[in-house]
């Protein structure tokens, strides 16, 4: 699971596999790990979200320049807490992405 978590990483590389991956490896691999459900729908709602938050902060930027608020919090927070929750989900804890909306439950 801590894979699945860091695998998120992979959109500062490609720009798209940190969504595609995740998902990926959720699809398949929920029936046969335990734990892999909650973590694989935690994964694509954090990555949703941070999808709709840069959306969201472009306009931003051209109306009031606080949209680069939102851009850096999107880089940060999509950086800090996939390599958190990679280490959470290796000890066998829930995982933990705080200001998510649940799309998927």
């Amino acid at each position: 699971m801590a894979v699945t978590h860091l695998s998120q990483l992979l959109s500062y590389l490609t720009g798209f596999g940190g969504f595609i991956i995740p998902l990926i490896l959720w699809l398949t691999q929920r029936d046969k790990i335990e734990g892999m459900d909650e973590h694989g729908k935690s994964i694509i709602n954090f990555q949703i979200t941070l999808l709709l938050i840069a959306i969201i902060s472009i306009p931003g930027i051209l109306l009031f320049g606080l949209g680069i608020l939102g851009l850096i919090y999107v880089c940060l927070v999509g950086f800090i807490l996939p390599i958190v929750n990679a280490i959470k989900s290796s000890n066998g804890e829930p995982p933990s992405y705080f200001s998510t909306i649940r799309f998927i439950k």
